[in-house]
């Protein structure tokens, strides 16, 4: 399903609850839009935390460290983004006026905090190439179980150019999955296909993925479209790959050859 947020006001905007909203989803998600000089403290003491800058100016302090970090475009930067396990605070200071996804899971493991910086990102072009690069686009990873095992959260992003698809070809996997989508313009939209119900999506709009419902997205003509994916891993089955649909692996074959195939 997709929930429509519109607008995001000022403070915490919720996506998904553990013990509330999308509770399937096993994850706290939410974004804080923030005014300058705005402060947001973040402490909990039975789940770790990833704090990802959208756009915005803001100083992070935890565990004895400080440092202020930037980001005007989500198109156009790699993200930063701050780990911690449970019981370590996070002081959010707004410099400027911005906004920041903050992911939640249950987590009883200790692990050392670490800030994410843009270089520290993975970032692939998948889809070059192929079926007329009608499904390129960036993928881009801050940490998954290759390089966060301790963790049982992944986090990333995608780059959706205009026209064009991406989580193609469609697949699936047994964990729940979190899109949360901006746009490059106001007016801007897409579809999301969840399972085999087609939705509209906005600027702020958020995708519910349950687990084994495949999810192919596609942007519309004329604008850019982001999104924030955020997977929980389940117990003992951590989220490593996907799994793709039989009826479309042929896409996949060499030299594949799509419409007009003479």
């Amino acid at each position: 399903m997709i929930d429509r947020l519109g607008q995001l006001k000022e403070g915490y905007n919720v996506l998904t609850e553990m013990n509330g909203k999308h509770k399937d989803m096993l994850m706290d998600i939410g974004v804080y839009k923030m005014k300058a000089g705005q402060e947001e403290v973040c402490l909990d003491n039975e789940k770790e935390s990833a704090v990802l800058l959208l756009t915005g100016k803001l100083v992070l302090e935890w565990d004895g460290n400080k440092k202020e970090i930037e980001r005007n475009s989500v198109f156009d930067e790699d993200p930063w983004c701050l780990h911690v396990p449970k019981n370590v605070e996070i002081k959010i200071t707004a410099v400027k006026e911005s906004e920041v996804i903050l992911q939640k899971t249950d987590n009883e493991k200790e692990f050392d905090c670490k800030l994410y910086s843009p270089e520290d990102c993975r970032s692939d072009i998948f889809g070059e190439g192929v079926w007329k690069d009608a499904a390129r686009r960036v993928v881009r990873t801050v940490f998954d179980y290759s390089n966060a095992p301790y963790s049982n959260l992944v986090i990333g992003e995608v780059i959706n150019f205009p026209g064009r698809w991406s989580s193609y070809i469609p697949h699936h996997h047994p964990q729940p999955e979190v899109y949360y989508y901006k746009f490059n313009k106001p007016q801007g939209f897409g579809c999301s296909i969840i399972g085999d119900d087609v939705y509209k999506i906005e600027d702020n709009s958020t995708s519910i993925i349950p687990g084994g419902l495949v999810h192919p997205q596609v942007a519309a003509p004329g604008y850019a479209m982001y999104y924030c994916w955020m997977i929980r891993h389940l117990d003992n089955n951590p989220w490593t790959d996907r799994i793709d649909a039989e009826e479309h692996k042929w896409l996949l074959g060499k030299d594949v050859k799509i419409w007009p195939e003479k």
